[in-house]
């Protein structure tokens, strides 16, 4: 008979929860899409009037300077790799945070775009 006991393991530390796996998710579609969704913007921008003359002549262009619209980029895609590589299991309120700026950059930086049209 053998009296070493085994220790028993919580397998429910090793495996993340939905909550974190919807992070993960978030963030991975918001990485996805943000490309997608400039290049969207952009489209409607130059397909417009205003956004073809700027192009062809140089006049009535965006008032965003485009210094602001490479911030907000940038912004949502270093949260977006910030959350994706973010420990699971540490400072959930945190990494949502950081799901949540990444998202509203996005939605900004689309609005700033289109406001050019």
């Amino acid at each position: 008979m053998d009296t070493t006991a085994v220790p028993a393991t919580d397998t429910r530390a090793a495996e993340p929860d939905s909550s974190s796996q919807a992070l993960t998710g978030c963030a991975a579609a918001g990485l996805a899409l943000l490309l997608p969704i400039v290049f969207v913007a952009w489209f409607l921008v130059l397909a417009g009037e205003r956004g073809s003359r700027c192009l062809t002549y140089g006049e009535g262009c965006s008032p965003v300077p485009g210094d602001v619209l490479w911030a907000v980029f940038y912004v949502a895609l270093g949260c977006g790799i910030v959350a994706l590589t973010w420990p699971r299991a540490q400072w959930k309120p945190a990494r949502l945070g950081v799901v949540v700026v990444q998202w509203a950059a996005q939605l900004l930086l689309a609005v700033l775009i289109l406001i050019g049209a």
